[in-house]
């Protein structure tokens, strides 16, 4: 009997701490300990989920900000161009944008290499300029050829 007794004891002392109810209740101190875990587990996580979100939303606004920097730099570099080539050689102007896309790809196929695109000032036409020019004069002697040589209804607009 003593060794039942001995016996049954000793089964209950091994298997009640593998038990996870009784693990979790914290009859042996384990739970108690277990629970603060998580909780610090819990709290480390969220850390690094608000870190990582910062970090993102840092290189959004990066991003953003290369972006209108990018945006004003080529608007500036667009009014920079314009201001200093005022005279344009025009060969054609269009109402419909792939019209003026495609007449300028000709041009440039025909290898003017100076060939843009220019909006027209409170109008909806798109302005296909062959040549740009400093110099008043230099851009009336290029009209003058390249009504001869290339596009007789070519002609001559000046940006203000």
């Amino acid at each position: 009997m003593r060794h039942l007794l001995a016996l049954v004891l000793l089964s209950i002392i091994t298997l009640l701490p593998s038990c996870k109810f009784i693990k979790e209740k914290g009859w042996f101190g384990a739970g108690k300990k277990a629970r603060q875990f998580e909780m610090l587990k819990a709290r480390q996580d969220s850390i690094r989920v608000t870190d990582s979100l910062k970090r993102m939303e840092n290189r959004l606004r990066a991003v953003e900000q290369a972006r209108i920097d990018s945006v004003r730099l080529a608007e500036e570099e667009k009014q920079s161009w314009e201001n200093r080539y005022r005279y344009n050689l025009i060969v054609g102007s269009f109402i419909t944008p792939e019209y003026a896309r495609d007449w300028a790809e000709e041009y440039l196929k025909m290898g003017y290499s100076e060939t843009r695109i220019i909006k027209m000032e409170g109008t909806g036409f798109e302005l296909v300029s062959a040549e740009a020019h400093v110099n008043y004069n230099r851009a009336i002697s290029r009209l003058h050829q390249y009504l001869d040589t290339v596009n007789i209804d070519t002609w001559l607009y000046i940006l203000r």
